[in-house]
């Protein structure tokens, strides 16, 4: 990565059946069939409700905050090239070498492994070619769900004091997680993570 933190674009990110691509116009309507969701605007200062106007919108900052490099934003791709969600890394800090990640996942996608697939993609990405070294998740401790997904993802709880955050349903008080294990890449080498912590190692 570049000193000055200007993000690579476009990029595209490939593994366990899914595919983090950058969002096009013609995802308008399945954008809105995601984002238009109550759980969705409880944990995330997402407009509610979300309509085509908010998604149009919605495409034209994540177009223009991706040509500027301020952030990788991208769509969570499966069946054929369909969005089932969204991951993002942003509030790159190039000197401290570090950046905050986000994800969510349609309520008609969930329990799928779709958020712990992306944000292992991501988080890899971010540390082998990104060079960054501290990667944060903020969360809602009421927010279970997504709190599993980044204990999966090798997070952890860092301690620090809750941010709070104002959204169409109230505040939410947002906990930071760090990167600290290698708990992403592929869910097969997840898995062999797995069975090395249980049984060891063999050969």
């Amino acid at each position: 990565m570049t000193t000055s933190g200007r993000l690579p674009y476009p990029i595209a990110l490939t593994g366990d059946g899914i595919q983090l691509r950058e969002w096009r116009d013609e995802d308008l309507e399945e954008l809105v069939h995601l984002l238009d969701e109550p759980d969705i605007a409880r944990w995330t200062p997402m407009p509610s409700p979300f309509d085509p106007e908010a998604g149009v919108a919605y495409l034209k900052r994540a177009r223009q905050s991706r040509a500027n490099g301020q952030r990788i934003q991208l769509a969570i791709t499966a069946f054929g090239d369909k969005p089932v969600g969204e991951v993002l890394l942003f509030g790159v800090d190039a000197g401290l070498r570090e950046a905050e990640l986000g994800y969510l996942v349609g309520a008609s996608y969930r329990r799928r492994g779709f958020a712990s697939t992306s944000l292992s993609l991501l988080s890899g990405y971010a540390r082998s070619t990104l060079g960054l070294s501290r990667l944060l998740l903020r969360i809602d401790p009421a927010n279970v769900a997504s709190c599993a997904v980044a204990r999966r993802c090798g997070y952890q709880l860092t301690g620090e004091p809750p941010i709070l955050q104002e959204g169409p349903y109230g505040s939410s008080s947002l906990d930071t997680w760090e990167l600290v294990s290698a708990g992403g890449g592929t869910r097969l080498e997840r898995l062999r993570n797995v069975a090395a912590r249980r049984y060891g190692r063999r050969g």
